[in-house]
């Protein structure tokens, strides 16, 4: 695997299996039983994002895949050559095919298929099959403070400790984030917890 300097991942599960080219941001966490293969183009995933357990993410032979900052790739999700903007929450499930480029501050519903070279705008909400914007708001907020908790969790994960959630201080300082908007804060306590952050 190919990493950007400094080991800049939070977390990668040891049962993770990473092939080719993977570039890593900083804060970026990768789930048990992920696999991600990169072996023509590369695979890049920007800050604080996190891949969760059984994801695939893989490229297409002519197309890279990219994720940007604070994205949620949940559980038994397929992204496979697409594009990713930044603040976006891709559902349980759901399959994002070559040459798709979603928009920043959407979700893609959960089990959704969202067909091959498909563009979906900004702030929206995408869900069928095939995939088709079914609404438009501004999901970025709600969206970021999903990443900065799997962060926590990843921060925690490393540490040992796999009760973070249910903590009573971390509910606080998630409560706290939601109600005034301070997702930076809630990276920035995090990082407080462990010095400087905790490398894969």
């Amino acid at each position: 695997m190919e990493q950007t300097p400094n080991r800049a991942a939070a977390w990668i599960a040891p049962s993770a299996e990473l092939y080719g080219e993977i570039h890593l941001g900083e804060g970026v966490s990768i789930w048990p039983r992920v696999v991600m293969r990169a072996e023509a183009q590369s695979i890049r995933i920007g800050r604080f994002t996190n891949v969760q357990d059984f994801v695939m993410v893989h490229i297409g032979f002519d197309q890279p895949t990219r994720i940007g900052d604070y994205c949620s790739i949940t559980h038994h999700a397929t992204v496979h050559g697409a594009t990713i903007e930044d603040e976006c929450l891709i559902g349980i499930n759901a399959t994002l095919m070559d040459g798709v480029v979603i928009g920043a501050g959407s979700i893609v519903a959960g089990h959704t298929i969202v067909t091959e070279g498909t563009v979906v705008p900004p702030g929206s909400v995408v869900a069928g099959v095939p995939g088709k914007v079914i609404a438009s708001r501004d999901n970025r907020l709600a969206n970021r403070l999903n990443a900065v908790a799997y962060h926590q969790n990843a921060i925690a994960y490393a540490a040992g400790n796999h009760r973070r959630w249910a903590e009573p201080e971390f509910q606080s300082l998630m409560a706290r984030a939601r109600a005034e908007g301070l997702a930076e804060e809630a990276i920035s306590g995090a990082k407080s917890r462990s010095g400087s952050g905790s490398d894969s």
